[in-house]
This record gives C-alpha cells, structure tokens and sequence, in this order.
C-alpha cells in the first residue's frame, strides 16, 4: 500500500448517526440487501447464515418492540454469551429503546456473575445457551432480577429471543409503533460496562449513547473500513462491542462471526476477509506461526532475504508484495489488508513485519472509560513506534511531563464516560482539575500531536535510587529474543538477602522453538535466555537491565480480554 506523503490527508467519508436506532435504519436504507452479519449455526457447518442490514434492522425494531412490552424500558438488563447474531441484535435493540445494557463476561464464575447483576441492579437478563447451568444457579439469590430471556434457541426453559422477536413483528404489524415513537435522551446512562482489568477488581464504567455513537463516528473519519471483517473479540469488552460491532455495523461492513478461536485460521482462509479487528495476542500468534513455519521449512532465511529485497522495491514505488509473498498470505485467506490493534502494547518489530507482507497493521489506543478508542495510526500514514493521532474532537494532554516529556496521559472529549457506576470517589479521582480524564497510562507526544505509550503507572517501578523505571519499554526489547512466548518484567525482592532490589524478566518461552534449534532441557534454556537478556541489556540504560531472569513452566493467567493479570504473580525471587 503506497504510503501518504503528509499526516494531513483528508479523512475518509463515514456514516454519522445520533443513536442506535438512526444507526440501524440509516444502514437498511443504505445497503438493504448487503450482508450485515454472517456466521455458522455449527462451526463445523459448510453453510453460512447471512443477514442482510434490511433483515437486521427489521429483526431489532421487532425485538425492541416485544422488549418494550415487556417492560424493559428504562430498566438494567444483563447480555451475557458469546458473540452471535441475537447477541448483537439484543444489545442493539436494548440500546435503541431506552434501556441500560449491562455486558458481562460469560466465562465469570456464576458468584461473580450474580455479584455485578446484584450490584448493577439488573432486572432482566439476556443469557447464552452455554451459561444456562450458571443462570440455573444464582436464580433464587437474585429476586431482583424478574425475566430471564435466552438469546439461543436450545432448550433453556425461558422465553428466547426468537419468541420475543416474533411477538413484537405481530405487535409491529399490528400498529403498535412504540420502538420508533421514544425519545432517546443520547446524553443518560445507556450501558455499564464492568472491567475485568488487570491489577484487581473492576468497576462499573457508565456510558451514554453519545459516548459511543461519537466514538465510532469521529474515529471511522480516520479509518478506511474494508467490506468485509471477522469478528473474534468477545462481545462485553467495548474493543468488539464498539468497534467491532457498533463500527462495522454503521459503515456497511460485513460483521462474519467467528465460531472460536480454535476455527480462526481455517476461518480465515474460509472467508476471506479483508480486514480484522484484533487484540495484540492474536497477531504475535500469527507472527509466531508465520515463523515457525518458515523455520520448520528450512525458508526462514529466504524469507528475510526477499522481505529486505521487497521492502528495496517498495522504495522505488514498484509493489510486488502480492506476488512475492503469496504463499504466506493465502494462510490468512489471500485477501487481508489490513488490521486494526489495540488493547495493549504491539511489538514495533510485529508491525514491519507484517507490512513487509502486504498487511498493513493500525495500531491504536483506548479504554474503556473512554468507549473505547482514542487515538490511532491511519491507513496511508503510520509513526512507528506510536498509537497514532487522537480521533477527530478529541483532547489529548500529558500531565505532570517529567525531562522526557513522559506523563500520565490524559483525555477529554465526548466519548470519556459518565463515570463509575455508584462510586463518586473512584470517579472523582480519575478527573484532574481540567475535567480531563486520567487514564493511569504514562505517554508522551510528539511535535504533530501523535501519541507514544511508555507504560502503565500502577506498573511503574521506582528504585531505591530514585529512578522510575517502566516495565513494558524492558519487556518489547525482551520480547524480539528468540524463543520469548510471554514476557513480565517487575521488580522482585529477595526474601533470603535482606529485600534485595534487582528487575526480574519473567519468561514463558517457545519450548517447541527453542527445541527446533535444538535448545532443550531445563538448564539449556536458562543459560540461552541469560546470555540473550544480558545481550540485550546492553541496548538499554545500565539502570534499566535485567539482573534475573525466571522461566516458567506455564501461561502467565490472564483475563478475558488476553491481557496478563500481574497481580497474580508471585514476584519474589527466592
């Protein structure tokens, strides 16, 4: 893809909307019959289901109305399952009638589960097939919760989703026009988003329709959407509720669902889709699958060659990248472009790689209490190294810069939320004096606005001699050695020496590539990895080096959105 020669080209035309509903009926108007949705029934199945946006928006207004009836307006109502057709089209129509969505993880034990309905006040709930042995569970500890709905038609001993969309097209039919004839305030709380976060227990994030809608609609003017996207991400995180679903969805891009993470390649080259949405475990997946094959095939060196010969003519304006590297390509289903990232931090090193491919990757940056997206890389023009430029109407400062011009990032605009849910004084604490959202995240701008992620303040390490240290810049250098499948840097403590201070690189390796090279065995493995983290350490500053490195046997433990939860990790180094 020829790159653009200034970061001010214009931006791409894009569908603006003011709800939900708009968002619906604008979409049917525009591309009745384009697929809107696709997915399998049995991800063994050969035939796919397709949704046009006319059916869709039809299937949500009669939806909406049946849940108008039954009283769901106004109320907390739980959607709780994997990605589908009835998950998007619930929380679509929940949202075009007044209602306040509350997404939750389904893979949550059923105690934490009925603790977010307890403490979301939720009245009804939306629930998957495969939870209903939770649901089952916790009925008789929540009276609140008056009208359970399953979103699949298996036998779940409630009314599903398809009985209530069939009862609201006899109500629409019959005159009934309440779905269209509500006043939607964009302003109040539409949806509470519960964190799982990474460093403990979450909160419940309040969003309002014009948090999301302008999300969407100011971010989609820096993107050039492809038609057609495969959904992976889970539904309750705003990365595939907003992005993914709201995103896609409002700019005529068909949404194919994907049927689990085990289906994704063979899905991939089933489908063909020109674009994906992804969270950085899912690329360095990829990355590591491009490689370890290319090892395996004895071709890895060929392959460097011809991506330095590729990048070579690429300076000279002539693109062959389709041709040359079509073998690796068409393992992705030959016609992917491009790749929206973000989530967490993406190796720059994964990034040129990829592009040296033909597969451009946008890296970008959000939050949850920001709905979520707040900057990111463009389709013809990308800084490496940085997140990208913040999306149209959006204010972004960094607080307190130290002599690096690193701070806590700070936000302000439409899409930063209401707040959390029932906690003034956590809310209180994330906005400074300025009304701008403290993200917790440590960054620094560069001269054209673009944004750098350093790391994250509850990571930050502070020596005993005062100088700060940021984990996540030691573990992208120790992630480019060989054979590093995860990596946690933190600052241990030696229980047997007094608490001795020393920064500890915790290491997953790649036991199956290290042993391709014939690395194996406990003690080959620890002295590969000490001599290459001590290599590496030469490129950082002295006080900045590794001083231990441990191996583990496992995955670090991470939370449902594939981020690793450090406080789960016994940082002790004895």
């Amino acid at each position: 893809m020829k790159k653009a020669k200034t970061p001010n080209y214009p931006f791409y035309e894009t569908t603006v909307f003011e709800n939900f509903r708009v968002m619906t009926e604008n979409v049917a108007k525009k591309y009745p019959d384009r697929y809107a949705v696709s997915y399998k029934k049995n991800p063994h199945d050969k035939e796919v289901v397709h949704v046009t946006y006319a059916d869709a928006r039809d299937y949500i207004r009669d939806l909406g109305t049946a849940c108008i009836e039954l009283g769901l307006r106004d109320k907390h109502v739980a959607i709780i399952g994997e990605s589908s057709f009835e998950w998007i089209a619930t929380y679509f129509a929940l949202m075009s009638i007044g209602a306040v969505t509350v997404p939750i993880d389904k893979e949550y034990p059923a105690d934490d589960i009925a603790g977010i309905l307890e403490r979301a006040e939720c009245h009804a709930v939306f629930y998957s097939a495969v939870i209903k042995d939770k649901i089952s569970g916790m009925r008789d500890r929540l009276p609140s919760v008056e009208k359970y709905i399953c979103m699949t038609n298996a036998d779940c001993g409630d009314t599903s989703v398809a009985c209530l969309e069939e009862r609201g097209r006899v109500l629409y039919e019959g005159g009934d026009n309440s779905y269209y004839d509500y006043d939607i305030d964009p302003d109040r709380l539409a949806s509470i988003v519960f964190t799982s976060g990474t460093t403990g227990k979450g909160k419940g994030v309040m969003l309002s329709t014009t948090n999301i809608v302008s999300d969407m609609t100011q971010g989609m003017y820096l993107f050039d959407i492809t038609p057609k996207t495969m959904n992976v991400l889970p539904p309750h995180h705003t990365f595939g509720s907003t992005v993914n679903f709201v995103g896609h969805y409002a700019q005529g891009s068909e949404i194919y669902i994907s049927g689990g993470i085990k289906y994704i390649l063979s899905e991939l080259a089933e489908q063909q889709p020109t674009h994906l949405v992804l969270v950085p475990l899912f690329v360095e997946t990829f990355y590591k699958r491009i490689w370890a094959t290319a090892e395996k095939q004895g071709k890895a060196k060929a392959l460097r060659a011809l991506m330095k010969f590729s990048n070579g003519l690429l300076k000279a304006g002539i693109d062959m990248r389709k041709t040359l590297f079509k073998s690796v390509t068409d393992k992705f289903g030959g016609k992917l472009e491009m790749i929206i990232c973000g989530g967490a931090a993406l190796n720059q090193d994964i990034i040129d790689t990829f592009e040296s491919l033909g597969i451009t990757i946008l890296n970008g940056y959000g939050i949850t209490e920001c709905a979520p997206l707040i900057t990111c890389n463009r389709n013809l023009y990308q800084k490496k190294g940085s997140v990208g430029m913040p999306i149209v109407g959006e204010q972004v400062k960094i607080r307190e810069p130290n002599e690096n011009g690193e701070g806590e990032i700070c936000v302000k605009g439409p899409n930063v939320m209401l707040g959390y849910y029932k906690d003034e004084e956590a809310t209180a604490a994330v906005f400074d004096e300025e009304g701008y959202f403290r993200t917790g995240d440590i960054g620094k701008m560069d001269e054209d606005g673009w944004l750098y992620i350093t790391g994250r303040l509850k990571n930050l390490i502070i020596l005993s001699n005062g100088k700060n240290v940021y984990p996540e810049e030691i573990e992208t250098e120790m992630s480019r050695i060989y054979g590093v499948n995860e990596v946690v840097v933190y600052a241990g403590e030696s229980r047997a020496d007094s608490g001795r201070e020393v920064i500890v690189a915790e290491i997953y390796p790649d036991y199956d590539g290290l042993a391709g090279r014939g690395i194996e065995g406990d003690d080959a493995i620890k002295k590969y990895f000490d001599d290459k983290v001590r290599e590496a350490n030469g490129n950082m500053a002295p006080y900045k080096a590794v001083g231990l490195v441990k191996i583990r046997k496992t995955e670090f433990v991470k939370n449902t959105s594939r981020k690793i939860t450090r406080f789960n990790i016994d940082k002790s180094i004895d």
